[in-house]
């Protein structure tokens, strides 16, 4: 088993996180669709009859989406994996502030286990089930929790003292972290970007103690993968790919600003319905997009 607690700071409120995220996963759902590859959405539509956090949210947002990956995991994957297993569903149940998702993979069924609860909270004043599992009992599981702070809270998730004590806290800084050549963008870099809307940025230097608003992601992922001669070789790919994604992303959060500030939700319902048409469109055509496995 592996666990990392990755803490992505933003110049952001918690509010404004809620339509930045869902104004970048549809813009970023776009550029990873194309050459029989991407993403397809099946469903979007309310839901009020799917209890969640113990009860405490039943009412949100419901999405189903199928990743059609290949080029999107290593190579060693691809050549264990049958023709038409590299493919996950994902169910969404977005009661910001909380969400579930829940990934399975048809061909592997009750081996392949990936659950992310997010909980968006508000400040706290300090700043210091539904299981699915590759193989042989691999467990992945993501809790995220987003608060008005610096990222120095210690136990936001509440583990248990067994489970502190081999957890890995990781700090993002999507400014200054390095990103492969693949991935980067001059348009998407936090050092030379400039929000026309509210004036925040560029992001130099210890950013995270100068700007306000501020607020951080705590991303719980906790991964276990029990397949005898791969176990470490996977669980360390899919921590790297964790960190790689939540950086990527984030930077293009903050990067998109000017695009998603001012937005309501009844915009966001819009554009995401716009969103599926054209990844129907481009998602066989053309050739692969987006981000690629790195080599192992």
């Amino acid at each position: 088993m592996l666990i990392k607690e990755y803490r992505v700071t933003l110049p952001l409120t918690v509010e404004e996180y809620q339509v930045a995220q869902l104004y970048s996963v549809a813009e970023a759902s776009k550029t990873n669709t194309g050459g029989g590859e991407g993403v397809e959405v099946l469903k979007n539509e309310p839901f009020d009859d799917h209890p969640l956090l113990g009860g405490k949210y039943s009412k949100g947002q419901y999405t189903y989406k199928i990743y059609h990956l290949a080029s999107k995991v290593p190579a060693f994957i691809r050549l264990l994996a049958p023709k038409g297993s590299l493919e996950v569903h994902e169910e969404a149940w977005n009661a910001y502030p909380y969400c579930r998702t829940v990934i399975t993979n048809p061909y592997m069924k009750d081996k392949f286990f990936l659950v992310i609860d997010t909980l968006h909270a508000p400040d706290v004043g300090q700043k210091d089930n539904n299981p699915t599992y590759m193989k042989e009992n691999m467990v992945i599981m993501i809790e995220s929790m987003h608060i008005a702070d610096t990222g120095h809270q210690q136990n936001v998730h509440e583990l248990p003292p067994e489970k502190l004590k081999i957890r890995e806290i990781v700090h993002i800084d999507i400014a200054n972290d390095p990103v492969t050549s693949a991935d980067y963008k001059p348009d998407e870099d936090p050092t030379k970007f400039k929000s026309q809307k509210t004036g925040r940025g560029p992001l130099v230097g210890h950013w995270q103690d100068q700007v306000n608003p501020v607020m951080t992601c705590y991303k719980l992922v906790t991964v276990e993968f029990k397949w005898f001669g791969l176990q470490t070789r996977i669980e360390n790919f899919i921590q790297k790919s964790e960190r790689r994604l939540f950086t990527n992303f984030h930077r293009q959060v903050f990067c998109w600003m000017d695009r998603w500030h001012g937005l309501t939700m009844d915009d966001i319902r819009a554009i995401e319905d716009k969103t599926k048409e054209e990844l129907d469109r481009q998602r066989n055509v053309g050739e692969v997009r987006g981000m690629r496995a790195e080599s192992d």
